[in-house]
């Protein structure tokens, strides 16, 4: 075969060649290039393969890896892909192999069908994925614990309705998104098991018409299994949708993270100071200093939600088994592990250089009465039934209100007065730092029961990183 000449897999039954629209439609070069690598890999593991049913000699496969690895190599130089209008990926490889293994190229499809090929390069380029995307999160993981650690007195206002609710420890709260991570990253391994088995052998729907040991090449490939059933391997993009929605759930937790950081780093809050490495000015207002890092993660998220939803819809009405709709998954893929990667970089460098302002939190608490509840706790703790408790501090709270008094201006006599129910015992939690001590269960915001909590994190994290 002559150098560029363009190479077809198809077309002995067919009069005419495809359509130049055809062409320029349907084929997927320019995205599924990425695949390259992979694509050579599984290839050489499918020419020994073929060695050990009698295909190829041992001289002819130690040909086709040799030239395999040529490609690889070849891919990393300048100008690989110029010029080359291939129908996609394999055939570009193809065609290559053939530049470099004339005659002998033909056989490397032998019992193999694009079907089955298509599958093993997706899994193996997302097994990879995931665990990169895994990395990244841990690391991020990691920054929040160091947040945490920063500032482990920090009280915090906690919020319901967007409204002061109940004081808490900012680790606490660091610690919350803590454990979204961590359900993400539990999502993330999900989603590589299932991945992680092995479709050669399957062909086309009806599995290969060779005595391959599929197993073998699963060991040879890294794989923990193989796949069951030749038809469902065909149709199946399951495997492909549990990394996007793995991916959406963890774009939607950066963005609630996004959303808090901005208001907090804003002027009407003050609690955080962003970086001057993650933030930007602006063009007419030189005192600006834009939180554009966490307003991009915000952004990106609905990038990912598109390409879970648009894959998700591609494969809802799809007949057994496969179908060229099916050719539509990459972009989705592609695109969805580029902006969870570069999100995840962008949150850890924002989370590693953020610093709060421990005194303005403090100052919302003050000014507030997020520590009501803790008054009604108290009140009850005495043997006041809870619904009376809580009417008698609403009642306080709305007399504050009312003479504009904040909880730090009542005295212990002035509490007295206003019901005797109100003890010196019971007005020391008019101070956040008194409430916060009496939630120690495990889960919440007490200092000892945060100060567990972050070793046990720790010691999760440490787990997942080895």
């Amino acid at each position: 075969m002559k150098t560029g000449e363009k190479l077809q897999l198809w077309g002995g039954r067919f009069e005419t060649g495809p359509s130049e629209v055809f062409e320029r439609f349907s084929n997927s070069l320019h995205f599924d290039k990425r695949l390259l690598d992979v694509d050579c890999r599984g290839s050489k593991a499918y020419a020994r393969a073929l060695q050990k049913v009698g295909i190829l000699t041992e001289e002819e496969c130690a040909a086709l890896v040799r030239a395999f690895d040529d490609i690889r190599a070849a891919a990393n130089e300048p100008g690989f892909f110029d010029g080359a209008n291939d129908e996609d990926v394999h055939t570009l490889v193809i065609r290559k192999l053939k530049e470099r293994a004339g005659v002998l190229a033909d056989k490397i499809h032998t019992g193999r069908s694009r079907n089955d090929q298509v599958s093993l390069d997706l899994r193996l380029w997302l097994r990879e994925e995931i665990d990169s995307a895994s990395a990244l999160l841990l690391e991020l993981m990691h920054a929040l614990l160091d947040m945490a650690k920063r500032d482990p007195h920090a009280i915090v206002p906690g919020y319901t309705h967007t409204r002061r609710a109940q004081p808490v420890l900012w680790a606490h709260y660091l610690l919350a998104y803590f454990e979204m991570f961590a359900r993400d990253h539990e999502r993330l391994q999900e989603a590589r098991r299932r991945v992680d088995l092995m479709p050669l052998g399957s062909g086309a729907l009806a599995g290969s018409g060779f005595p391959f040991d599929r197993a073998a090449m699963a060991r040879e490939l890294g794989f923990a299994s193989i796949t069951q059933n030749s038809m469902d391997v065909s149709g199946d993009r399951d495997f492909a949708l549990d990394f996007l929605h793995a991916a959406s759930m963890i774009m939607l937790h950066l963005s609630r993270l996004a959303e808090d950081w901005i208001l907090y780093s804003g002027e009407e809050y003050g609690w955080l100071e962003l970086s001057d490495g993650v933030t930007s000015g602006s063009s007419i207002m030189p005192q600006k200093k834009n939180p554009d890092s966490l307003e991009l993660i915000r952004g990106k998220c609905g990038g990912v939600f598109g390409d879970y939803t648009a894959l998700f819809l591609t494969m809802k009405g799809l007949p057994m088994t496969y179908n060229r709709d099916m050719q539509e998954d990459k972009p989705r893929i592609f695109d969805a592990a580029d902006q969870l990667r570069a999100s995840l970089e962008m949150a850890r460098v924002v989370a590693d250089t953020a610093r709060l302002n421990p005194s303005r939190p403090t100052a919302a608490i003050e000014e507030s009465w997020a520590v009501a509840t803790d008054l009604a706790d108290a009140l009850a703790r005495n043997g006041m039934p809870f619904h009376q408790a809580h009417k008698l501090v609403g009642r306080l709270v709305l007399e504050s209100l009312r003479a504009s008094r904040k909880p730090g201006d009542w005295t212990s006599d002035a509490m007295a007065a206003f019901d005797p129910a109100f003890t010196p015992e019971i007005v020391r939690y008019l101070r956040p730092e008194e409430g916060i001590r009496t939630r120690e269960l495990p889960g919440g915001t007490g200092p000892n029961a945060v100060a567990r909590a972050l070793h046990e994190a720790e010691a999760r994290l440490s787990q997942w990183k080895r």
